[in-house]
């Protein structure tokens, strides 16, 4: 072992510092948690067991197993039963705690029973954010991604896998007949050991089909017709690769587009993103303490409604809008062909024929005004256009919302850039946090507060990135 760095002897007296503070240096991440925590009013915000009971064992004071927790989630360390050995062996958590050691059913209880105290404390560091002036541009990106749950696939049901799974165990069963039938043209010895194997795989297949058949019918009497028997509150989810899914949550996020910092979240269960624009706008907008707000999203949140609500609510959108006619892509003229002469009340063509107003009526809801033309049959450019006998025009009564945000779209082409490096980033980094397995709860409230944690430990490390751990001492001190 010569000429290498030489270690010291397990035997040897050693004279450690007198004081456990001289372990944590002065910038130290856990001193802004230390800070932060203390600095809450924790019974304003929700939290039991403010005050002491007057009898029976001492508790915990709701800060320790706080602090625990955003320091675990900090450091990736999500896990219960980890936080209690490390509170044990760490000395960060040593300091933090004052070498308090709880075992890991009472922080497990303490984030079951006060889910939403850690969201108001979540929302609470959104605000401190918001009074350093972090969120000047009063713009933000907002997306949602598909985070996994504590349910197998096995255990998430729904009609077209009830189908699926009994075309498999009918085949099954086929092919065990089949091979019963083989079996008895063997020596008699070997075909009844085929028989008595196969006859069971085919009674447990039966059973299975029994199962799938209650299964079915607890699914018709299901709101949404899907069964997750694991996590009930979970659901499955398609993803961006063709013919894959998860069984998950989605978790929309706000972002600010000057800092990257969460500025709102939400966790949901529903599969798409097409519902989701106007309520997270209006999120952010209220965490952020403006009037006046621009949001940028992809094509996935694309709808009349949502972008209506945001107009109304004076927040300007940016998002493109997805191509869902197939005469483009059969290269005839699309919609966006035909020009609208608001003053008229009437669409221009391609072949400069004016397609007028001739009626309105009512669809899900929505006011539709139909145009055309009556000269399509003599127009000779009538096979590019469509095949039936004249083009009709569609529109929606506030139509017009629509095309001031693909003006807006056409003007700043830079947007959709913005919106990709500005919130798919914070995911990323989230599901590498969170590991393979992404939430280890069960349950929508649950699992909400879970992903709070997760937007507190990722603005906090963002928040010390952006100011350094002094300044952002000093503000939570003031």
């Amino acid at each position: 072992m010569k000429r290498f760095v030489q270690g010291e002897s397990r035997t040897q007296s050693t004279l450690l510092p007198e004081l456990l503070d001289d372990y944590i240096t002065e910038n130290n991440p856990v001193r802004v948690i230390d800070i932060f925590v203390d600095e809450l009013d924790l019974g304003q915000l929700g939290f039991e067991g403010i005050e002491p009971a007057a009898t029976g064992r001492p508790s915990y004071h709701p800060a320790v197993l706080l602090k625990i927790y955003i320091y675990g989630y900090l450091n990736r360390i999500q896990s219960s039963r980890r936080l209690e050995r490390e509170a044990q062996r760490n000395v960060e958590l040593m300091w933090l705690t004052e070498r308090l050691m709880p075992d890991f059913k009472t922080i497990a209880n303490f984030r079951k029973d006060n889910g939403k105290a850690i969201r108001n404390v979540c929302r609470q560091f959104v605000l401190l954010c918001r009074q350093l002036n972090l969120f000047t541009e009063a713009m933000v990106a907002i997306d949602g991604s598909k985070f996994k749950a504590v349910n197998n696939r096995d255990r998430n049901f729904t009609t077209a896998k009830i189908e699926r799974r009994r075309e498999q165990i009918e085949e099954s069963i086929a092919r065990y007949l089949k091979a019963l039938d083989t079996a008895d043209r063997a020596e008699p010895q070997i075909a009844e050991a085929k028989t008595v194997r196969l006859n069971e795989k085919i009674a447990l297949l039966k059973q299975q089909m029994e199962q799938l058949r209650e299964m079915e019918a607890r699914l018709q009497a299901a709101p949404d017709k899907q069964i997750s028997l694991t996590d009930p509150d979970a659901r499955s989810m398609a993803t961006s690769g063709r013919g894959s899914g998860m069984v998950g949550y989605n978790v929309q996020t706000a972002v600010d587009t000057k800092h990257h910092l969460i500025v709102a979240h939400e966790v949901t269960n529903v599969g798409h993103d097409r519902s989701q624009l106007a309520r997270m706008a209006k999120q952010a907008r209220s965490a952020m303490g403006t009037d006046e707000l621009c949001t940028v999203a992809d094509r996935g949140y694309f709808s009349g409604d949502e972008i209506l609500a945001c107009h109304e609510a004076g927040i300007t959108t940016y998002l493109p809008k997805p191509t869902t006619s197939s005469a483009k892509s059969e290269g005839r003229f699309d919609k966006a062909d035909f020009i609208f002469d608001a003053e008229k009340n009437e669409y221009r063509c391609p072949a400069g024929e004016r397609l007028i107003w001739r009626f309105s009526g009512v669809e899900a809801g929505h006011t539709i005004h139909r145009y055309w033309s009556s000269n399509c049959q003599q127009c000779a450019i009538k096979s590019r256009c469509t095949p039936s006998s004249a083009r009709r025009v569609s529109r929606w009564e506030h139509e017009s919302v629509l095309e001031s945000l693909q003006k807006r779209l056409d003007h700043n082409p830079d947007m959709m850039r913005v919106r990709r490096q500005t919130v798919e980033h914070p995911f990323g980094t989230l599901k590498a946090w969170m590991g393979a397995t992404h939430f280890l709860t069960k349950g929508l409230e649950r699992v909400s507060t879970e992903m709070s944690l997760h937007v507190l430990a990722y603005n906090l490390k963002r928040a010390m990135t952006i100011l350094g751990t002094g300044t952002l001492m000093e503000a939570m001190r003031a």
